[in-house]
């Protein structure tokens, strides 16, 4: 932990920014992976016939 503290002081600022920004780049990366993966795979009950939006790529299953 000790390490951890010296490190973000030795950086100055840059550190928590650097820090929160890979979380949120990682947030959004996810979200956007996970509703492909979604749109993809088998319709939940009572979606069967709705539409894929135009922004979602097919991906072939082999």
């Amino acid at each position: 932990m000790y390490l951890l503290a010296e490190a973000a002081t030795a950086a100055g600022n840059q550190f928590p920014l650097a820090f929160t920004l890979v979380y949120v780049v990682g947030f959004i990366a996810a979200v956007s992976i996970g509703s492909i993966a979604w749109y993809n795979s088998k319709r939940p009950a009572g979606w069967e016939s709705k539409e894929r939006p135009d922004f979602v790529p097919k991906v072939d299953k082999e």
